[in-house]
């Protein structure tokens, strides 16, 4: 699941001094059932060996779980341009092809500087 807002194929302009991230909100998927089992654990591994790779290739500023255990189960910044590239990343990450996670992205415009030197 994603954001209907914006254009896909066009990178945000930040204002001076600014600038844009993608900001991924991983939510329950449609096969979303809690506990655990070797398939799920399989599956665990799997997503976050995803989350490392964005993270190498620089696309990934940083990821983690949030600790509620509510809907939202994840947060992830991305450096990207458009919500296109936010979006491919989502989707192949295996925990969403499986329908266990799905995602919510959202444009994030912050101050240059704050999260990575410039």
């Amino acid at each position: 699941m994603t954001s209907e807002r914006g254009d896909a194929d066009q990178p945000f302009e930040p204002i001076a001094g600014m600038t844009v991230y993608w900001i991924v909100l991983k939510t329950r998927g449609p096969a979303w059932a809690p506990g655990e089992s070797p398939e799920l654990e399989r599956l665990q591994a799997a997503h976050l060996a995803h989350l490392d790779e964005m993270r190498d290739q620089g696309l990934a500023l940083v990821s983690g779980p949030l600790l509620d255990g509510g809907f939202i189960r994840g947060v992830s910044i991305l450096r990207v341009a458009t919500r296109a590239e936010a979006e491919a990343i989502c989707e192949a990450d295996p925990s969403v092809q499986a329908g266990r996670l799905s995602y919510e992205v959202h444009p994030w415009m912050v101050h240059k500087g704050i999260l990575e030197p410039e």
